[in-house]
């Protein structure tokens, strides 16, 4: 029997292979965290689900976000295909690495 390092992000309960590929999603799902609460802290009314669905999709593309503001704004016009994200690996889940 072979043992599998893995990290567990508590946030989302994702299982990584690699520590740091752990820690850097556990970091977006802050910053998601974050942006949704600054979005309800803001706009009276909003859905709670739709003010996380925005959180986690502005923290999935910071990268982008920061890009826009420093005088590139078409880059948000691009299709996810087309631009760079933060959100290219596959989390897989631990039951499925054990048993394949």
């Amino acid at each position: 029997m072979a043992i599998i390092a893995v990290w567990k992000c508590d946030r989302d309960n994702s299982m990584f292979a690699d520590k740091k590929e752990a820690e850097k999603h556990d970091r977006m799902l802050e910053l998601a965290e974050n942006i949704t609460a600054l979005i309800e802290a803001n706009i009276e009314n909003i859905d709670e689900k739709d003010s996380e669905a925005i959180g986690l999709l502005l923290a999935k593309h910071r990268d982008n976000l920061a890009k826009a503001c420093k005088g590139k704004p078409d880059i948000l016009l691009k299709k996810s295909d087309d631009i760079e994200t933060t959100e290219k690996r596959v989390v897989t889940p631990i039951t499925q690495k054990i048993t394949s």
